[in-house]
């Protein structure tokens, strides 16, 4: 499984590095929890949570993102962030890997 996970964040950092993304680092974990990439895109910070699934029998791969998952990423990236100043301006991505499918790359995935 573990092995699936990093193929999974391999194909979605070489699909956002391929539409002009610069990787900053690579699972960064904490305490509150893990983000799997952080990403430039221009001047704009992007934490990006990999999700993959090889079928749709327990939901697709965007229906994993619980609330609790959200809560752990945001409070990784606070904690990322800390002592960082000026804040640069920062977003929530997610890359959906199903199957053989192309990733699905959505922007702002914790926007209101």
């Amino acid at each position: 499984m573990r092995n699936t996970g990093a193929q999974a964040e391999e194909q979605a950092l070489s699909f956002l590095l391929c539409h002009g993304l610069k990787l900053e680092q690579r699972n960064y974990a904490c305490r509150l929890g893990e983000i799997d990439l952080i990403l430039l895109d221009g001047k704009t910070l992007v934490f990006v949570e990999v999700r993959m699934r090889r079928n749709r029998a327990f939901g697709g791969a965007g229906e994993s993102i619980t609330q609790r998952k959200r809560a752990r990423l945001i409070a990784a990236a606070r904690h990322y962030l800390a002592g960082r100043r000026p804040l640069p301006p920062c977003r929530f991505d997610a890359v959906l890997i199903e199957s053989a499918a192309a990733p699905v790359w959505i922007k702002d995935a914790f926007g209101e």
